[in-house]
């Protein structure tokens, strides 16, 4: 079915951050193509509710990882729903560990994931933005991506990538009409947090000026912004979205 309307890719959109920012892209009438890898179930529930509400949704597996799998994904929500004119990257995964604790695995595919998925999945896009000469590339990195975190030094590395790319891509495709910016969330509720205990929850709380973690829908909100005609002279910046906590 193809869609006259605009549409967005948000890859890692099943769950947490992700399935905000669908919700919210749907709620301003995008078609939406629900990325995900290992959350099919959540992908399939999302998609089946919102198209019950009248949005135009797909969910479609890959590994962003894999630049095979990203480059047949783009040709399906071509296919299917039309060329993207938005692309979110919010896949991602994280851990804690000791720097000398992380071994080769761990680093790949942390790398694979939050920085080589990202550059995968902006190389399989821009074609049809440049194409179109309009698109709008929004990429979730995070407040440790700008000033490291203890025991998350590949996590952190990884997420200061993002922000790098973001940074060179925006000024290469500016004159193809297309913006790149960055969100970089600070703590957020979601299931990342899920490996700390209340305690934890409870101390990180009192470093943050605002006194609490944020919600999926306050990230989901500044994307939205970023991909409406609003942002139209917004490019190559990165937005802290962290109540305070790095300024």
């Amino acid at each position: 079915m193809m869609n006259n309307g605009r549409i967005a890719v948000v890859t890692g959109g099943a769950s947490g951050i992700g399935e905000a920012i669908v919700r919210a892209l749907c709620r301003d009438g995008f078609a939406v193509a629900i990325n995900y890898n290992r959350s099919e179930a959540q992908a399939f529930a999302l998609a089946s509710e919102l198209c019950a509400e009248g949005s135009n949704v797909i969910t479609i597996k890959a590994d962003v990882a894999s630049s095979q799998q990203t480059d047949e994904m783009m040709k399906t929500v071509k296919q299917i729903l039309g060329a993207p004119e938005v692309l979110v990257n919010n896949s991602g995964i994280a851990q804690q560990k000791l720097l000398t604790d992380i071994t080769d695995g761990d680093w790949n595919a942390m790398i694979g994931v939050n920085l080589t998925g990202v550059f995968n999945t902006c190389r399989a896009v821009l074609p049809f933005m440049i194409h179109k000469k309009k698109g709008k590339i929004i990429n979730i990195s995070s407040m440790w991506g700008q000033v490291g975190a203890s025991c998350e030094a590949h996590y952190s590395a990884s997420k200061a990538g993002v922000i790098g790319l973001t940074k060179a891509l925006a000024q290469e495709v500016a004159p193809s009409g297309i913006t790149v910016n960055c969100v970089a969330p600070g703590a957020i509720e979601t299931k990342m947090m899920s490996s700390f205990s209340q305690e934890d929850i409870k101390n990180l709380c009192e470093e943050i000026p605002m006194g609490r973690l944020g919600s999926p829908d306050e990230i989901a909100n500044v994307v939205a912004f970023l991909a409406s005609d609003g942002a139209s002279y917004i490019t190559g910046q990165i937005i802290g979205v962290n109540g305070g906590m790095v300024v």
